[in-house]
């Protein structure tokens, strides 16, 4: 895929799913401007980066954007799993600003810029847990399944602007934040083993597919979750 000229925000790039992204991204010609707390030593040369805890001074973006941005990945989340007992109320809020309110005001904040572009794609990443019912997951689940409804909605109301909006729903993918759920060899059989196709899942499994739906080669693609899960979302085999 080309993205030669084309400006890409992505927000939660200094690590995992969004670190394999840039990385691709500017293999593929795109200027990656970065959103993140935190800096990477594997970061390619030439992306922007804007230093923002989206939690606390997420405003600050809107003074560092360019004129033009062609897509924007919010690859922010969250893995708070416990029993539904023990969630508190912080529990549930935290994990909705963090994926969703985090999401809507970062699109307000690029919204100018992405209609500038003349068409644009947003990408937002959701879990399979949104639609797959699963334990312990119900505060992660519950701000998720509002992530795609505003995906959903954003999608029709920008579709006259040309901007198109997108989630991805991956599986367990083997990134730092669930180091917890992988840290012996037996965890990670079993995950895998959960997994119709055997595996869990890799970064550039998800990234791929968020460079897809960023592309010209998806212009005709919006308002859709693709799952991304190693079949888990869908299938049943055992």
């Amino acid at each position: 895929m080309d993205f030669k000229g084309k400006n890409i925000l992505v927000v939660g790039g200094s690590s995992g799913i969004g670190l394999r992204l840039v990385n691709m991204l500017t293999s593929q010609g795109a200027q990656v401007y970065n959103v993140s707390r935190t800096k990477s030593e594997d970061w390619p040369a030439g992306l922007i980066h804007i230093p923002v805890d989206v939690l606390t001074s997420l405003d600050l973006i809107g003074d560092h954007l360019p004129e033009i941005l062609n897509g924007l990945v919010y690859a922010v989340g969250s893995i708070n799993l416990k029993p539904f007992s023990r969630y508190t109320e912080e529990d549930f809020i935290n994990d909705y600003k963090l994926n969703v309110i985090g999401a809507a005001r970062t699109i307000q904040l690029a919204y100018k810029s992405l209609k500038n572009s003349g068409g644009a794609s947003i990408v937002l990443l959701s879990s399979v847990a949104a639609k797959t019912g699963m334990p312990y997951h119900a505060s992660i689940a519950a701000a998720k399944g509002g992530l795609e409804s505003l995906a959903l909605s954003l999608a029709a109301e920008f579709a006259s602007q040309n901007i198109r909006v997108n989630v991805i729903a991956p599986s367990l993918t083997d990134t730092s934040l669930a180091a917890n759920l992988l840290n012996t060899p037996e965890k990670r059989e079993a995950s895998a083993k959960r997994h119709p196709l055997g595996r869990i899942g890799k970064t550039e499994d998800i990234a791929s597919g968020i460079s897809f739906l960023l592309s010209e080669e998806s212009s005709w693609i919006s308002g859709q979750v693709l799952g991304i899960d190693g079949g888990m979302g869908n299938l049943k085999t055992l």
